[in-house]
């Protein structure tokens, strides 16, 4: 009696292989992300709470554009993204070209060192920030032994300084993040490049400009995207660090989210249009970066 049951093939056994392992993150990723992200873009399209929701259709977008604390949030958000992002991938890419000469002594104490602030937890470092730039804090403190101030100033109660810290406290935790990169995509230029280069006589700002910029430009594309995407998401530091003050001076999208959610009377219909306009704005800045970045034929 002949077998009726077909084989399968080698390259069949591991395409189901790979099936039967990945279809249980497959249906996590579907269920706790992709379902709610769906539901939320019907919910931004009503109002109301519980079974009093109604749909209003663009009623949510349209209230954005005329909420005075949405557009102050979202020129924060820019703010930061402006200052804030070329200052840290500039530093990430100086500081990861310095560490990356073969001949410095100490190069893992010193990696170490400058990546340790992304491992701070979030709550932790804007606590550090804020007793750091209190009335009575080590700023305060050294400015008035050096006679910059005659007595201690309030950095969090003007909007321009309150900012300037955030921004400050940005660069410090996510600089070392980004060099880690640069230092990966260094690690794969051949030393020989650069030897060949100084032979020529290029200097070193030459090298770093002609040779290293022009080879870690996929890296560099990479890290300004992740960079932008963090920082329009941006909450604990607005949160944590500023409380989003003074009079929502520094308050980010994300804060103003979760204030209309669950600090004052939820709307989620208005948050979650909220949530998509990050989101759009995100793919927009996104795509932008991309089509400017990537010099590929």
């Amino acid at each position: 009696m002949g077998n009726s049951k077909k084989k399968l093939s080698l390259g069949q056994k591991q395409s189901l292989a790979g099936w039967t392992f990945l279809t249980p993150a497959v249906i996590l990723i579907a269920v706790m992300s992709f379902l709610p992200m769906i539901r939320a873009l019907f919910l931004s399209f009503q109002a109301g709470i519980g079974a009093n929701m109604k749909w209003t259709g663009m009623t949510n977008y349209i209230r954005m554009f005329k909420d005075p604390v949405f557009t102050q949030a979202l020129k924060n958000n820019f703010i930061y993204l402006i200052i804030q992002v070329p200052i840290m991938l500039v530093l990430a890419l100086i500081l990861a070209s310095l560490l990356n000469n073969k001949d410095l002594r100490f190069k893992g104490l010193f990696r170490t060192a400058i990546f340790l602030p992304c491992a701070t937890s979030l709550v932790s470092y804007a606590v550090i920030f804020r007793s750091l730039f209190a009335v009575d804090g080590l700023v305060n403190t050294v400015f008035i032994k050096l006679g910059i101030l005659s007595s201690g100033y309030n950095f969090l109660a003007n909007p321009t300084s309150a900012r300037v810290v955030i921004i400050l406290a940005l660069v410090w935790r996510w600089t070392g993040y980004n060099m880690v990169f640069y230092l990966s995509g260094l690690q794969n230029i051949e030393y020989s490049v650069y030897e060949a280069a100084k032979i020529d006589g290029a200097s070193p700002l030459q090298s770093f400009f002609r040779i290293t910029v022009p080879l870690l430009r996929p890296t560099i594309l990479l890290t300004a995207i992740m960079s932008t995407n963090g920082t329009l998401q941006l909450f604990d530091e607005s949160m944590n660090l500023t409380k989003g003050g003074p009079a929502n001076a520094t308050i980010t999208m994300s804060h103003y989210i979760y204030d209309v959610s669950f600090k004052f009377v939820p709307n989620f219909g208005y948050a979650a249009a909220m949530s998509y306009m990050i989101l759009i704005l995100v793919a927009a800045l996104a795509f932008l970066q991309m089509k400017a970045g990537d010099k590929r034929d």
